[in-house]
């Protein structure tokens, strides 16, 4: 496969926050909110620092080598399972929900940010190991937002078939109608499709849980790279976290530490997300509701389920796999268990990770480099041609639609009908007027202000009108802009915020992982544009 890779920074896009671009930019003012520096150096330190903070590797190992039991995992995978049990191992970490078919693009991304970082740390630090880990958000129990993705400008929707609680934990034997329906739109026919089918049939059709056919699916595309899938939803793991969920539930400390760095985040930027007083949910079948601690009693929300104090600690001690992290202790369980030298996530994750610094600070747990995944955007032959074809820089396609014709008509119009300097020449005149006005009777002023600014906005209908008749000059430039704009941003969003990897496998196959970790430039910090 023909294909050429470019970088474009962040802050050149448009499509990402103040703090993300601030960060990306290294900004002082957030250098209290992190740790490590999302580069070499930052990297470099938090490995030679890393094993002040010990983790169970055994106990981890353990609970892989079970989750993986009666999986078909490559060498690879298996091999750096086993070398988790090293102090000289370490992971660098991506987390997400176990959407359906991945959901969208980013997915595949932040995976292979990983697994490309991991190969990199691997040349820079011999005598040391990497492993790259997909940490999985099986307790997520938002089936409106995990049940979704699209396909060929379709959108399939699965609603867990009247299961609530844990994605992770719902059966997927409701799943048929909707692979058939994908099945019979999917291609074009050949090898990859054929492929796919085979992997995605046996992902949701032979599995008992939405989690063990993600944990098979991501196998699948990624293993051979030495991905290994870490559910947290394990009794086992979760046993190594009781004495902060036993904290979180008697004293309640997460609530105001991280309270007190939002407040100062908040200062200059905006906050991603708020803990509760108890930032614990109850997990059970069928069953994930917030805690809520009232006087003496914890209350399960939406339930009949009340605890006393003995009841809620001697229920955490004997079924620890009850009790689920939100966001506010996600990361701080993550750590707990990984012996991570990176993390890897989105816009809205860096956010609020900088929320959680002071947290990891009052529990002794290690605060990793955070990293903003690499964004891509893959460009077709057909889109490269017609970009070429308009005459677009890469930069340039990032603009708003309303921006980037006027700037197209504005280069590409014989005329000059732009009336920037006429402007300003009638702003002098009107102004003149203006003060004539004045001084010849005072009261005239208002009427004379009405009369100019009556001016200014029949100047400004008058260009509104030229540029119309410009762009029906240039109509067939226009409309290839217009086309080129809806292929690249589906819905006016990112793509990899819109569509599905399957679409991209169909026609290239697993080369299409190959080429993007191929142009990931983990420390980079820049867009990926792949032509």
């Amino acid at each position: 496969m023909s294909k050429s890779y470019s970088y474009l920074p962040y802050t050149e896009t448009g499509y990402f926050s103040r703090l993300v671009n601030d960060y990306t930019s290294r900004n002082p003012g957030l250098e209290p909110f992190y740790e490590y520096t999302p580069d070499v150096v930052g990297i470099a330190r938090a490995i030679s620092e890393r094993r002040a903070f010990p983790v169970d590797r055994q106990r981890l190992v353990t609970a892989l080598s079970l989750q993986y039991s009666g999986v078909a995992a490559p060498p690879a995978v298996l091999d750096n399972i086993q070398l988790l049990l090293e102090e000289t191992t370490y992971t660098v970490t991506t987390a997400h929900q176990p959407n359906l078919l991945t959901g969208y693009l980013y997915f595949i991304y932040k995976i292979l940010h990983a697994i490309k970082l991991t190969e990199e740390l691997n040349r820079k630090h011999p005598g040391k190991h990497f492993v790259p880990v997909y940490y999985m958000g099986s307790e997520d129990n938002d089936i409106e937002e995990l049940g979704v993705f699209r396909y060929g400008g379709e959108q399939f929707v699965w609603d867990g078939n009247g299961q609530s609680g844990a994605v992770g934990r719902m059966s997927p034997a409701g799943l048929k109608p909707l692979i058939d329906k994908l099945f019979r739109v999917m291609g074009p026919p050949g090898d990859y499709c054929d492929r796919l089918k085979d992997i995605l049939s046996r992902a949701y059709l032979s599995h008992a849980t939405i989690g063990a056919a993600t944990r098979f699916l991501v196998n699948e595309l990624f293993g051979a790279y030495g991905l290994v899938v870490l559910d947290p939803d394990d009794a086992t793991l979760k046993a190594a976290f009781i004495p902060v969920m036993e904290d979180e539930l008697l004293h309640g400390n997460t609530f105001g530490i991280v309270n007190n760095q939002t407040v100062v985040l908040e200062q200059q930027y905006k906050a991603q997300m708020f803990p509760r007083p108890v930032n614990l949910f109850y997990l059970a079948d069928q069953i994930r509701e917030r805690i809520e601690r009232q006087g003496d009693k914890w209350i399960v929300l939406n339930t009949q389920i009340t605890f006393d104090k003995s009841q809620i600690i001697s229920e955490l001690h004997a079924n620890p796999d009850r009790f689920s992290p939100n966001v506010a202790l996600r990361g701080l369980y993550q750590e707990t268990l990984l012996p991570n030298v990176a993390f890897i996530g989105g816009g809205a994750e860096v956010a609020y990770w900088f929320q959680l610094k002071p947290l990891f600070n009052h529990y002794n747990v290690f605060y990793p480099p955070v990293l903003l995944r690499q964004s891509v955007l893959w460009i077709t032959e057909t889109a490269l041609a017609l970009r070429k074809q308009i005459g677009l820089r890469l930069a340039d396609i990032f603009l708003d639609p309303v921006t980037l014709e006027r700037n197209y008509v504005a280069t590409h119009s014989e005329t000059d009908w732009q009336t920037g300097k006429e402007k300003e020449s009638l702003e002098a005149i009107m102004n003149t007027l203006a003060v004539k006005a004045a001084a010849v009777d005072p009261t005239l002023g208002p009427s004379a202000n009405a009369a100019l600014a009556k001016m200014r906005h029949q100047l400004v209908i008058l260009e509104q009108k030229m540029l119309r008749a410009e762009k029906r000059k240039l109509e067939l430039g226009l409309r290839r802009i217009e086309r080129l704009k809806k292929s690249l941003f589906p819905s006016g969003s990112l793509q990899e915020r819109t569509e599905n990897f399957a679409e991209y496998y169909l026609t290239h196959g697993a080369a299409f992982f190959d080429t993007v970790k191929d142009g990931i430039l983990p420390l980079s910090e820049a867009f990926l544009i792949i032509e």
